[in-house]
C-alpha cells in the first residue's frame, strides 16, 4: 500500500461527524491552522475542538489497531511519537482554555454505522451544551 495516498484530513469519519453536527445545528470551522494540531472541528461558540482520530495511526488499543509485522521497530517508534504528539497537543489546548473532544474511528464504524454516528454526535452535543465544566472527553 502506498502510504502517501492516506489522507490526514477530510477523512470519511470526519466528514460524517461534521455532517451530523451540522444537521443538529452546530456551526464550526474545519482544520483551523491557528490552533495546535489543526483540530478537525473547531466550535468557537463553545470554545471547544474535536479531533477525529484513526485507530491505526494513533495506536488506539481497540481491535482496529494491529501492529504491522514488517519493520516493527520503525512502526513502534512512529506510533510512540504520534501518541506523544497527541498528548502534547491536548495538554497545550487545555492550558489555552479550550475544551477537547476526541472521537475514535472505532466508535463510528461498523455494521450499524449510521446509528453510531448519530449517537456519537448526540454525545458531543450533550458534552458541549450540558457539560461545560468537562474539559476533555473521549467519544
Amino acid at each position: 500500500m502506498d502510504m502517501s495516498l492516506i489522507k490526514s484530513s477530510e477523512t470519511k469519519p470526519e466528514r460524517q461527524i461534521r455532517a451530523e453536527l451540522f444537521r443538529m445545528g452546530f456551526r464550526f470551522r474545519k482544520n483551523d491552522r491557528r490552533l495546535l494540531g489543526k483540530p478537525d472541528i473547531v466550535l468557537p461558540h463553545y470554545h471547544a475542538v474535536v479531533f477525529v482520530n484513526g485507530c491505526f495511526w494513533h495506536a488506539h488499543g481497540c481491535s482496529r489497531f494491529k501492529m504491522p509485522k514488517t519493520n516493527p521497530e520503525f512502526w513502534k517508534e512512529k506510533f510512540e511519537r504520534n501518541k506523544a504528539r497527541d498528548r502534547e497537543q491536548v495538554e497545550k489546548l487545555l492550558k489555552e482554555g479550550w475544551r477537547v473532544g476526541l472521537v475514535w474511528e472505532c466508535s463510528i464504524l461498523g455494521k450499524r454505522r449510521s446509528v453510531k454516528i448519530t449517537d456519537v454526535a448526540s454525545r458531543i452535543c450533550y458534552w458541549l451544551e450540558e457539560e461545560p465544566h468537562e474539559r476533555f472527553r473521549e467519544f
